[in-house]
């Protein structure tokens, strides 16, 4: 397996396991944790369970923004750095499973 292919697929789930660990949520960041080791299995069901696990992340992000920009208005504080950080990282996080589309990657999956 060409694992510098897998960076962004793996560093987009530890940086979502990092998040719901500090919201406490253990499951979640077991399952994260996990979810690397999945790559290592030659099925066709692999990057779909991974796409749709970082698109529901992504869409974490974005509902992390809202209520992190929510709050911070409501406090007058300054909130459009945050909101552009977040805004990266859930882009980063959504076209993470690109990399399935790369020849390497669908012939491993037999896509």
């Amino acid at each position: 397996m060409n694992f510098a292919r897998c960076i962004p697929l793996i560093l987009s789930t530890l940086v979502l396991g990092a998040h719901f660990y500090r919201a406490g949520d253990m499951l979640i960041v077991a399952t994260l944790a996990l979810l690397p080791f999945a790559l290592l299995i030659r099925k066709p069901w692999v990057p779909g369970l991974y796409t749709g696990v970082l698109l529901l992340g992504a869409a974490e992000w974005v509902r992390t923004l809202v209520v992190i920009a929510g709050a911070r208005q409501a406090l007058g504080a300054p909130w459009t750095r945050m909101a552009v950080i977040l805004g990266v990282v859930a882009l980063v996080t959504a076209l993470s499973p690109l990399v399935f589309a790369t020849r390497p990657l669908r012939e491993r999956y037999r896509l």
